[in-house]
């Protein structure tokens, strides 16, 4: 899809997506050897943002399997349409089970799920499996072999190669540790806060109508908050909402006033909202 980082930073970039040269490579690389991704960081710093921008990029159908406790087989690579099967079976009444075993269980009855769908047909695909560290331990057993030899195996019509393997790229908040053997078979990045530098031209690139300075005083403030000892830190995508609100209030500048009243934008727990209003020195700032 790409033809080197330059290239991935530059198409990325015309999505919306601004990428470190870390970030750039990485995927460049995921891409160049047909490598899985594995993509760790705090909630909100971009790392499903990435995999969509990837598919807009690259023109690519974006399938998405969102991890939660308790997915299984049937919500993950596949399912039987058993409805569909009774009404076939009640439809050949006279017929034996053997003849109605040959056909219920064909592709007709076959209900693919996000796994599945994504190793099936000739067209560009991103896979992108979202938040994997919510999934059960189980879970990751079955990715190993879509994610090793990129097939599937429905034991009713055997095994299903990929003629064309997706981008993959999985997400992780870090809530538990995910598998040596998982981790093996991707390459693997981290997103973490970026320096202020970048944060400023991705506020300005989101709200292209708030000031260069006010960005610049947003991107600031953020920045302190993050450097307080909260439960929850402001994540990239709190900096672009406080923008925006900054911006529907018509502030052109940042006050205390305006700071107290708008703290629940980047601030999600009360004592952080507290522990913040006592410590931000904007005068510092």
């Amino acid at each position: 899809m790409f033809t080197s980082v330059d290239d991935v930073s530059a198409r990325l970039a015309e999505t919306g997506y601004l990428a470190s040269p870390a970030v750039a490579t990485t995927v460049f690389l995921a891409d160049r050897l047909g490598k899985p991704l594995l993509v760790e960081g705090p909630a909100g710093v971009g790392k499903t943002e990435l995999a969509k921008a990837v598919a807009e990029t690259a023109g690519a159908e974006l399938i998405r399997l969102q991890c939660y406790e308790g997915v299984d087989e049937s919500r993950a690579l596949y399912e039987w349409n058993h409805a569909k099967q009774l009404l076939r079976i009640s439809a050949g009444r006279d017929e034996t089970w053997d003849a109605a075993r040959t056909d219920i269980f064909s592709e007709e009855f076959l209900l693919p799920r996000p796994l599945l769908t994504a190793i099936r047909g000739d067209q560009p695909r991103v896979l992108l499996i979202d938040e994997t560290d919510k999934a059960d331990v189980e879970m990751e057993g079955l990715l190993l072999e879509v994610l090793s030899d990129f097939q599937v195996t429905v034991p009713e019509l055997g095994t299903i190669t990929a003629t064309r393997r997706p981008f993959v790229v999985l997400t992780s908040n870090a809530g538990r540790e995910l598998s040596e053997a998982l981790r093996r078979r991707c390459l693997f990045l981290h997103i973490g806060f970026p320096d202020a530098e970048l944060e400023r031209r991705i506020v300005r690139l989101k709200v292209p109508e708030l000031d260069a300075a006010l960005a610049g005083s947003v991107v600031r403030v953020v920045g302190a908050l993050r450097a307080m000892d909260l439960r929850k830190v402001p994540s990239v995508a709190e900096t672009i909402d406080w923008a925006r609100t900054l911006l529907a209030l018509g502030a052109d500048a940042l006050d205390e006033t305006v700071v107290r009243d708008s703290l629940g934008v980047l601030l999600k727990h009360q004592d952080d909202v507290l522990k913040a209003s006592a410590k931000l020195d904007l005068d510092a700032m």
